[in-house]
Parts: structure tokens; sequence; C-alpha cells
């Protein structure tokens, strides 16, 4: 696909097929993740994928957990689940101590992102996780994802075969300022 067509194409999905991506498929995908920019080339980022349905429910369950019921609605809905069951999540953990962390990882998961929409495969960015690696299990969920020592959670990606469409969301050229 050209760029400019993955771009566009890209939704953030919420509804996956039971099947695990091919080596060669997540392997691409990660590549685009490892192939970003970073400030001064940091690569501040650790990558921890999770093909392990019990382990991704885990960290779900924590995060509702930390937010309680009040946290969010949708923990309300006893069939919400944060990695709205994607067989595969990847969790980007940043070095904690260098100051463009935050961006350098949003890049990383937006070239992922538009890795897996270009390879036929769906995925949606998540940053409600968080709450999990804030409570009193985060730092077992670090171990068990092998967050390395001095990282942190930053940002989730969520992949799979879409069996949801959405839309287009609408453009507001008026965000755009020309000077």
């Amino acid at each position: 696909m050209e760029v400019l067509q993955v771009i566009s194409n890209r939704r953030s999905h919420r509804a996956y097929r039971n099947e695990q991506l091919p080596e060669e498929v997540l392997s691409a995908i990660l590549r685009a993740g490892l192939e970003s920019p970073s400030a001064r080339n940091h690569q501040p980022w650790h990558f921890s994928v999770v093909q392990d349905a019990a382990l991704i429910q885990e960290v779900h369950d924590e995060a509702a957990r930390v937010m309680g019921k009040d946290g969010s609605p949708r923990f309300a809905d006893p069939g919400f689940q944060i990695f709205y069951h994607a067989p595969t999540v990847i969790f980007l953990f940043g070095e904690k101590d260098f100051g463009w962390t935050q961006v350098d990882c949003g890049i990383a998961v937006e070239n992922m992102a538009l890795a897996a929409e270009g390879l036929g495969v769906g995925s949606v960015i998540l940053g409600l996780p968080k709450p999990a690696f804030m409570g009193e299990k985060a730092d077992e969920l670090r171990a068990k994802l092998r967050c390395p020592e001095g990282y942190d959670f930053v940002i989730a990606l969520a992949l799979g075969y879409a069996t949801d469409t959405k839309e287009p969301h609408g453009l507001r050229e008026e965000k755009i300022s020309r000077i």
C-alpha cells in the first residue's frame, strides 16, 4: 500500500478474531517500531510482546481494580476489556529519565500501527492500561512483562485481525493555521 493510503485507511479497531498473527507479520511490525526515529537516536523504548491471553487479562484486571468502577464508565460494562480481546498486545516501556521518552514511544507506536495497517492487521493504540502500572501489582506486572530497570509503561498497541469496520473520522481543517 502507498504510505498515504495506509495513513488514510488506519482505524482504531475494537474487535478481533481469536487468531494469532504469523511470526513474519509480527516481526515486520516490531521492526517498524525499531526503525522509528528518536531524539538523538536514543531509542528509549522496550517492546514487550504478549500473546498470553491470561497475562493480557491480568493487566486489564489490575487497571480496572485501580481505576474502580467510577474511574471510567467503560469498566461498569462487564464485557469491556481494555485490549478488546486482541490476541497480541505490545507494551511499550520507556526510559524514565530521558526527556523525550513519551514523544519517541508515541512515534514508535504509530510506526507499528501504520505497519500493521499496511500488512492487513487491525490495531488500537492504548493509554488506558497505565493504571495497572500504578497499583499494588505494578512491580509484579512489570516483572512479568520484562520491563527493564529504569523503565515504565508508556503506551500499548493491541493487534489482531479486525472484525469491526469504522468510518473515517471527520477532518477538522480549523486545527491548521497557515502563517
